[in-house]
């Protein structure tokens, strides 16, 4: 299947030799050039672009920006950075605004049609030299999503007891475990239940292990 992409980049030179790299490649149909954020999107309300190549250090409109009006306008559109930085914020924003691969410009142009490639495909390709950074904004997104909707107040003592009860401890039992008094648990209990806003052990239990509360 032959795509139509778009080079985005200011420096001529840089630009001429992307263009070059591109123009021998089999699954390439036409390129497209622009040398600003702003004559990028004209060139994208006109016309069926399938990738973009984008630099982020673009006078005007930067990179980031341009790739998330991309993406609001079309989201299909496949979006490959280029640039010569490596910095841990612009990583993260250009992956918010929804890159599709992050690559340094120090990269080999044979590789880079590779990689494009791969991207055209459906992959996400990230620099080596970024691969951290990804990996651990990945980590924090996931830790984040496991984190409960919503905070019941819960007390420390209340969390524990309500792992407890999510492994089917009884009341007795729970005493035992945590060296309390049977009525010190009762109140406990009550006061998860209220907090939780349900009316036995059960639905409690539910509860936490939906909203990961445990």
């Amino acid at each position: 299947m032959k795509n139509k992409i778009l080079i985005v980049e200011d420096h001529e030179l840089t630009r001429f030799g992307l263009k070059t790299a591109f123009e021998n490649c089999e699954y390439v149909d036409t390129i497209f050039e622009a040398e600003s954020a702003e004559r990028s999107i004209e060139i994208i309300l006109s016309n069926p672009v399938d990738l973009v190549i984008m630099d982020l250090g673009l006078p005007g409109i930067d990179g980031i920006e341009a790739t998330r009006k991309i993406k609001e306008f079309n989201k299909d559109i496949k979006v490959v950075i280029l640039t010569s930085h490596n910095d841990e914020q612009e990583v993260l924003n250009s992956l918010k605004a929804g890159a599709n691969a992050y690559c340094s410009k120090e990269i080999n142009p044979k590789r880079l049609t590779q990689v494009v490639q791969s991207v055209l495909d459906g992959a996400a390709w990230f620099d080596p030299s970024i691969s951290h950074i990804v990996l651990e904004a990945a980590t924090k997104i996931q830790e984040e999503k496991q984190k409960p909707d919503k905070d019941y107040g819960l007390t420390l003592r209340e969390a524990q007891i309500l792992k407890l009860i999510t492994q089917g401890y009884s009341n007795n039992e729970i005493a035992n475990e945590l060296f309390v008094s049977i009525n010190t648990t009762k109140a406990h209990v009550a006061s998860i239940l209220q907090k939780l806003e349900v009316d036995d052990r059960l639905q409690a239990a539910l509860k936490a292990l939906k909203e990961k509360l445990v």
